[in-house]
């Protein structure tokens, strides 16, 4: 049997990951780029967070491209209408996502 280094509980009751999605303040906002086309970014993660399965989650709930870079992810196109559904979908609270 495993035992998870952070919390102690065997690696199946593990709960540090739910915790580490309660302490998140995620911010989101778009931007324009070259050639006049847009972006969304997601950003306000913690270290503890693994950004690339959340990047993976959000692009396919999304249908879109993207990358994580600098602790931000980038969404390719406008996802302001949908990304908080998507968000929540993925495990975070709407209080905690500010648009």
């Amino acid at each position: 049997m495993n035992i998870c280094p952070k919390c102690g509980l065997p690696e199946q009751a593990c709960i540090c990951q739910e915790i580490t999605k309660e302490e998140q303040k995620i911010s989101v906002d778009t931007e324009k780029r070259r050639f006049g086309k847009e972006t969304t970014l997601v950003s306000g993660f913690n270290n503890s967070v693994d950004l690339k399965d959340i990047a993976k989650k959000l692009k396919s709930k999304l249908a879109c491209g993207g990358t994580v870079k600098n602790k931000n992810i980038e969404l390719q196109g406008n996802h302001m209408k949908n990304i908080k559904k998507a968000l929540t979908d993925i495990g975070f609270k709407e209080d905690q996502i500010s648009i």
